[in-house]
């Protein structure tokens, strides 16, 4: 299996959907390198990035779960070394 190392920045802008955002990412625990969280009080919002190693269909399905989530938005980028798995 191949995989790449992504990072993926979250905005949230509705903290009632944090519930679901972390159950999203526990579901991907095990693809996640490190986790990031700024409370960005002045705005209301918060800032998470997200360092991940996984196959990108993996990443891109996260990507789409957590973009699916009212009130979040999502963005990655994604390293171009493929590693074999």
């Amino acid at each position: 299996m191949q995989s790449k190392v992504a990072v993926m920045a979250i905005i949230v802008e509705n903290e009632e959907s944090v519930g679901k955002l972390n159950e999203c990412l526990h579901a991907y625990g095990e693809y996640i390198i490190g986790r990031m969280g700024i409370p960005y009080k002045k705005r209301k919002i918060n800032v998470i990035s997200i360092a991940l190693d996984a196959p990108q269909d993996i990443i891109s399905a996260l990507a789409g779960k957590i973009g699916n989530i009212n009130g979040i938005s999502v963005k990655t980028a994604f390293s171009s070394v493929i590693f074999d798995e």
